[in-house]
């Protein structure tokens, strides 16, 4: 026998902290990811992404600009900055095809959904905002419950 050990099936690449496992009855994903989990992915990434600079953008007002209650304004902007965690991380898992991730994906765009509405009724150059948002929105949703996503992340029927 050789003095070599081999690594489990579902052994990942070591990282810091050693190896990582797949969790138990998850298929490690094999084959290129789908086009429509890439996009869904990607549009998850932008919301974040679009999140973290409003919240950067109201911190900033909230610290150098004039606003009415600058305490507001600094909370406004941490609060969206946390916010915009929840879209990033569920893109990162998206495109890692992590099962999980689904979830996450989805609330982000149901939550998008009632800001959309919001952006709507504000009216003038929002309003084409809330028509980008609510499209982006349903557009993500029509992507993760695609068969071809779910069977990518694992998810489906048992047989």
């Amino acid at each position: 026998m050789s003095s070599k050990q081999s690594a489990p099936k579902n052994a990942r690449k070591s990282g810091p902290a050693g190896p990582r496992q797949q969790p138990a009855g998850a298929p490690a994903p094999t084959g290129p990811r789908p086009a429509r989990l890439t996009a869904a992915a990607v549009l998850t990434g932008l919301e974040g992404v679009a999140l973290a600079a409003a919240g950067i953008y109201m911190l900033a007002m909230g610290l150098l600009g004039k606003p009415d209650s600058p305490q507001q304004a600094e909370t406004g902007g941490l609060t969206v900055l946390a916010l915009a965690v929840l879209p990033l991380v569920a893109a990162r898992g998206l495109w890692l095809r992590r099962r999980w991730s689904r979830g996450p994906a989805m609330i982000t765009q149901i939550m998008a959904l009632p800001v959309a509405w919001t952006l709507y009724v504000a009216g003038g150059a929002m309003v084409a905002a809330a028509v980008a948002l609510v499209l982006v929105a349903l557009g993500t949703l029509a992507l993760l419950v695609n068969p071809t996503a779910t069977e990518a992340l694992g998810i489906g029927p048992r047989e």
